[in-house]
């Protein structure tokens, strides 16, 4: 890679004046650095070497007035070529531009132009013209310099378009976010209601079932159970003679059974019978045994005191 200061020395040594002659210097690449410290070369031939692109650094020569870039071999300028803004003559004659940055609109110092001998775009090679003389050159500038202002234009316009389709979109984005997220607020506030009730019923339910076994056994306690008729229920008979009564029915029954085999033999004709005298002793016996017996004579004190 060939710089100028491999070729001819120090820059300054080129430097005539205000003009600082480059061509045909084999150059491959723009020594920028040393450029900008040679602020009074405000006329920079560059022509005739073997540039193919030019470093964002070179928009930086805002000093430049006249630039030969002519018979190099430049397939596009960087896109801030337009900050060099005092620049008024620019020879692109002879190079591969298709087309030119949209920051050319900037230039709004250019007098001349030259654009012949480029695979210019059909519509800007139209609007450029020729540059055979002086008025064409100076005719192509100012057709150039409008045309990329009505790009530029054309291009912020559209810039424009879909900075507010993004607007739009990121608005429609947003009202469905918010949207999204009520409906989510509404959901969660719906369930917690609803989980809210629910445990609001399990409380009620637990309390009332609480409730019902605190009042059960007092039920039980205070009031006897009513009968099915709702007539009101009979006192049980008390159980105070309980055992008196069955030892006197059983001795009445007894007595009643022996009352008949008596009366036949004290009575009738068999008393004179051998059966019959034994009953008759029996009885005689078993009437002075009952006599003095404990348990009838208690039975009869009962009795007698009812």
């Amino acid at each position: 890679m060939t710089k100028a200061g491999s070729k001819g020395g120090n820059l300054r040594d080129k430097l005539d004046g205000n003009e600082l002659d480059l061509s045909l210097s084999d150059l491959n690449e723009v020594p920028v650095k040393e450029l900008a410290a040679l602020s009074k070369a405000t006329i920079l031939d560059l022509s005739c070497n073997k540039l193919t692109t030019l470093p964002s650094e070179f928009c930086g020569l805002t000093h430049l007035v006249k630039l030969d870039l002519s018979k190099n071999k430049l397939r596009q300028l960087p896109a801030d070529f337009g900050r060099l803004v005092n620049l008024q003559h620019l020879d692109l004659l002879n190079n591969r531009l298709v087309t030119l940055p949209v920051s050319f609109a900037q230039l709004k110092s250019l007098k001349w132009l030259d654009l012949k001998d480029n695979p210019l775009d059909p519509v800007l090679a139209k609007v450029a013209g020729d540059c055979l003389d002086e008025k064409q050159c100076k005719q192509c500038a100012n057709k150039v310099l409008q045309h990329m202002k009505a790009v530029q234009a054309d291009q912020e316009r559209e810039r424009q378009r879909r900075l507010e389709i993004d607007r739009e979109a990121e608005k429609k984005w947003e009202a469905k976010q918010r949207a999204k997220e009520a409906q989510e607020r509404e959901l969660r506030k719906r369930e917690k209601a609803e989980e809210k009730e629910r445990r609001r019923k399990e409380y009620d339910a637990l309390k009332a079932a609480k409730r019902e076994q605190e009042k059960k056994p007092k039920k039980e306690t205070n009031q006897a159970p009513k009968s099915k008729s709702g007539s009101r229920p009979r006192k049980p008979p008390p159980r105070k003679h309980t055992r008196s009564w069955a030892v006197l029915k059983l001795l009445l029954l007894l007595l009643l059974c022996v009352a008949g085999g008596l009366v036949a033999c004290r009575v009738t004709e068999l008393q004179q019978q051998p059966l019959c005298t034994s009953v008759n002793t029996i009885y005689d016996n078993a009437v002075r045994g009952l006599r003095s017996h404990d348990i009838v004579q208690w039975v009869l004190q009962t009795d007698s005191q009812q």
